[in-house]
């Protein structure tokens, strides 16, 4: 990119004018320094987001009946939160606040971007005001690359390569056949803009796109945004594991046994290549996953949380999160204070030397400090989600659930499983979280679209004469 055309790019998405491809030394991260002073590159950034996991399906939270050594391997060289959130127990929702760092909220994406065609089609998606993850580093001058599901928006004018991804492979709708390449529907697989006949497993497709990307820019700083649809409904898993998960008994969650490993062994290969590359020290990946499990519908198990994917309970909003950094974190750590992944974007920006947006709120917060204990204080004292006439609130280890008509209050600290309400016991902080809400709640703004849903055909019945 010419200079001129940099700072052009920089000043319309309003950071700041300081050279974009200054590095920062982070503060309680000597190595970052020490890396600096050497002469090495900024450290890449990989963001890998799985889709309607459980809570329980991974080895490092009690999984039992499924491995998962890859995902657990970013934990055992990193940190795991135990209380790490997302925004929104749907979709499309948590994928805004992680893209731009603030609630989705602030600027109307609140529900789902379905279904297409048609209708709303223009303007429903991350609008255009907001400046993402992507756009961040890319002025930092990262090359950036999208794989996998994009569920943010369909209209041309919402593509990745609009949102500040040079490269992208995937689909842009909120779900995807993974043995059909979709060729000739709204929906079909891109590369860039143009749609392609994928032969292989959609997983696999995936992990080796990402693969790929890693392997053609590791001489450059690069960020990777790598969105498995997995393990998302339809539950269609590989042909070689059809025999692999005889010992459970669950249909339904045999099938999910083979999406889930597809996905780990995926990202196992992304782990490899950085090693390969001897990058994976100076590589700042985090996992997360972008809601709580429907267990109905694909089998998962949300435990020992309360409810799954579209409720305010524990189940539809703490995920599994983690993130390592070799040559800044320290291995093996387990963080107990909550985060959210609205914490995603500021963090890579410290990381990456780059420049939050000015001139808007924002929500997140860069975590290196308090993970490299330089900062003993919570990152966050409070935290909201709002969808439609559901919302919750967790201050401290209370937490303050409004699932239509009913209100419940909980401590997490001892009831992790929110099976006992506090409101009659504890009415003053009842009331207090209620006012914290509704303060936060005053700052946001209303739905840009509301649900949308397919148009059932009907039938008209002839009228008897």
């Amino acid at each position: 990119m010419e200079k001129q055309t940099r700072r052009e790019f920089l000043k319309k998405m309003g950071f700041a004018a300081a050279s974009a491809g200054t590095l920062s030394i982070l503060p309680g991260c000597a190595s970052v320094g020490q890396t600096a002073r050497a002469g090495r590159k900024r450290p890449n950034i990989v963001v890998i987001i799985s889709d309607d996991m459980g809570y329980a399906d991974i080895g490092c939270h009690g999984c039992r009946d499924i491995a998962t050594p890859n995902i657990d391997s970013v934990a055992q060289n990193g940190i795991r939160f135990t209380n790490g959130y997302v925004s929104c127990p749907v979709c499309s929702p948590t994928r805004a606040g992680l893209a731009t760092g603030r609630y989705q909220q602030r600027f109307g994406h609140e529900y789902n971007t379905g279904p297409p065609p048609g209708g709303l089609r223009e303007q429903v998606g991350l609008p255009l005001t907001e400046v993402t993850i992507a756009d961040v580093l890319k002025s930092a001058g990262y090359v950036t690359g999208a794989v996998g599901k994009w569920h943010l928006g369909l209209a041309p004018h919402f593509h990745p390569f609009k949102r500040g991804y040079d490269e992208f492979f995937g689909f842009l709708h909120g779900g995807h056949s993974y043995i059909d390449p979709g060729l000739g529907t709204f929906n079909p697989i891109l590369r860039g803009t143009e749609p392609v006949d994928e032969k292989e497993y959609l997983t696999d497709a995936f992990s080796r796109e990402a693969v790929a990307f890693i392997e053609r820019h590791h001489d450059e700083a690069f960020f990777l945004y790598l969105a498995y649809n997995a393990v998302h409904t339809p539950m269609q898993a590989p042909e070689r594991y059809k025999d692999s998960f005889k010992h459970i008994t669950n249909a339904k969650r045999r099938v999910y046994a083979g999406m889930l490993t597809a996905m780990d062994e995926g990202i196992g290969k992304v782990l490899g290549k950085l090693r390969e590359l001897g990058i994976e020290e100076d590589t700042l990946l985090i996992f997360v996953n972008d809601n709580g499990g429907p267990t109905g519908a694909n089998g998962s198990d949300n435990g020992p949380l309360r409810g799954t994917k579209g409720t305010m309970f524990e189940g539809g909003i703490r995920v599994p999160f983690m993130v390592q950094w070799p040559r800044c974190l320290k291995a093996g750590q387990v963080y107990d204070h909550p985060v959210i992944a609205l914490d995603i974007l500021p963090t890579a920006a410290a990381a990456a030397g780059g420049k939050v947006p000015r001139g808007r709120k924002i929500d997140g917060v860069n975590l290196i400090p308090y993970l490299t204990g330089r900062n003993k204080r919570a990152p966050h004292e409070t935290l909201f989600w709002r969808s439609g006439q559901n919302h919750a609130v967790r201050k401290g280890n209370f937490k303050l659930v409004k699932m239509g008509a009913e209100t419940g209050l909980f401590d997490l600290a001892s009831d992790i499983g929110e099976s006992r309400d506090l409101k009659e016991e504890r009415p003053d902080v009842l009331k207090e979280m209620e006012k914290t809400f509704e303060k936060w709640n005053s700052q946001m703004i209303e739905p840009v679209w509301t649900r949308q849903r397919r148009k059932r055909k009907t039938t008209k019945k002839k009228k008897k004469t």
